[in-house]
């Protein structure tokens, strides 16, 4: 029925796949749930419209914007915006459909949403960005709240654009609200540090809190264990810090022109990694630059999948790995794949991982930690209190650990138990991770008169 519907949007046709595919052991056991599948796949709402803005030049410039309203059975729509020539229909409802149990695995109370426009802020002054945040959020305003939708930041979307927007937003409302997530400090965001706004910083660590539960309920340590990175932004670079922290040797980095291989950090515990590479040779002026670390090797044009590790963690895009990637991964003796970016990896290549006993963890579940953020963020913004970094901290790695124990102990209750020796996992977390989150919101669904 999907795939009648809407038969040319690959990317939410792939996604809806990746769930439903997984979840026959649910059904099996658990019947009822059969009679939420056609609601849980269609949005409640779609919002499209266009947004005019100036350039510097005078020139009038039109980019189409979206915003996916896709369930609110257990708490407001939430979902970052994505600012990025690629965005359509299509990632939008891809994104917000994956957000609808990534949301519920947190425990916090959150439905699922997205949105973003096919605008790029590469390259634009401060002041285009500006002119087309505020055309953007005029059109917005409309439809979101906080107790109806909370859109955050995503790629293209940092703290300056969640700032302009939600200036505008005051502007035209007249209200200081929680309406969006990823403020700044003093002005309703989380506390962590000058250059990071709280929900990017926590992907990255987030990913990281999930990867070392996984190895201790596997006897292991992320100590001395080789990782391959992927990426070169925001989730990357807090990914890597943490794995550093933890006595792991960071291998690569990446993005769309190449990977940089057998880095060397000289900096201690607490770095963060500046290294958004455009270019090989930017790359070396940036280390010449800050002296923080030395690269021996650069691949151009490649993933970092053919490199020998131990741990992978896809941070850049969707279907980043693919089928000929995983077998690569599984050759070099690589055990853990956790998700930073959404949907990295495609269909063929998780049955891969699977197949082969490599710890897969999907993005919904691994990369939680900035929706978790942008929760604990909402709190704070309705009881106007703040918390200290590390109070946010230590509530994060409390949600990591929870959606880790959930997914492992919701795939064992439907056949598939969570017992990992020497590296070999007959945990199934893919089923786990959607199987825990469909229940929670189906569940609400049924319960609210939704489903007859």
């Amino acid at each position: 029925k999907v795939r009648s519907r809407d038969p040319n949007q690959g990317e939410f046709l792939q996604a809806v796949d990746e769930v439903l595919s997984s979840l026959r052991p649910l059904f099996d056991r658990y019947p009822k749930y059969l009679s939420v599948l056609s609601a849980v796949c269609e949005p409640e709402r779609v919002i499209q419209f266009r947004v005019p803005w100036q350039d510097d030049k005078g020139d009038m410039q039109i980019n189409r914007g979206f915003r996916v309203q896709f369930n609110q059975a257990i708490g407001p729509y939430k979902g970052g915006l994505r600012f990025h020539p690629s965005v359509n229909l299509s990632i939008i409802k891809f994104l917000g459909f994956e957000q609808i149990f990534k949301n519920a695995l947190t425990t916090l109370p959150m439905g699922g949403g997205k949105g973003g426009c096919d605008f790029d802020p590469k390259g634009k002054t401060d002041s285009e960005v500006l002119r087309f945040c505020q055309s953007f959020m005029t059109e917005l305003y409309k439809h979101i709240g906080p107790d109806v939708d909370v859109p955050a930041g995503d790629i293209g979307v940092g703290g300056r654009e969640i700032g302009f927007m939600f200036g505008q937003y005051k502007r035209i409302t007249n209200r200081h609200q929680g309406v969006l997530t990823g403020k700044g400090w003093g002005w309703g965001g989380s506390l962590i540090r000058p250059e990071a706004t709280g929900i990017i910083l926590y992907i990255g660590y987030g990913l990281v809190y999930a990867l070392d539960f996984a190895m201790k309920d596997a006897g292991e340590c992320l100590a001395g264990k080789k990782v391959t990175i992927s990426g070169s932004g925001n989730v990357a670079q807090f990914a890597a810090e943490k794995c550093l922290e933890l006595g792991a040797t960071v291998l690569t980095l990446s993005d769309s022109a190449g990977t940089i291989y057998e880095v060397k950090f000289y900096s201690p515990h607490g770095l963060i990694i500046r290294a958004v590479i455009k270019a090989h040779v930017h790359f070396i002026e940036l280390i010449a630059e800050h002296s923080f670390c030395s690269i021996h090797r650069y691949f151009e044009g490649k993933r970092p999948w053919s490199v020998a590790c131990d741990v992978a963690l896809p941070s850049a895009t969707q279907n980043e790995i693919e089928k000929k990637d995983a077998e690569s991964l599984v050759k070099n003796n690589c055990k853990y794949v956790f998700e930073g970016a959404n949907m990295p990896s495609n269909n063929d290549a998780i049955e891969i991982f699977k197949k082969n006993g490599v710890v897969y963890f999907p993005a919904k579940a691994a990369n939680a930690g900035g929706v978790a953020v942008s929760g604990l963020e909402m709190a704070q913004n309705s009881g106007r209190v703040h918390w200290s970094r590390e109070e946010v901290d230590a509530k994060l790695k409390g949600i990591m650990e929870n959606i880790y124990n959930t997914s492992r102990d919701t795939a064992a209750d439907l056949g598939h138990p969570g017992m990992m020796t020497g590296y070999v996992s007959l945990c199934d977390f893919q089923l786990g991770a959607n199987a825990a989150g469909f229940k929670k919101v189906a569940d609400a669904m049924i319960a609210q008169g939704q489903v007859f």
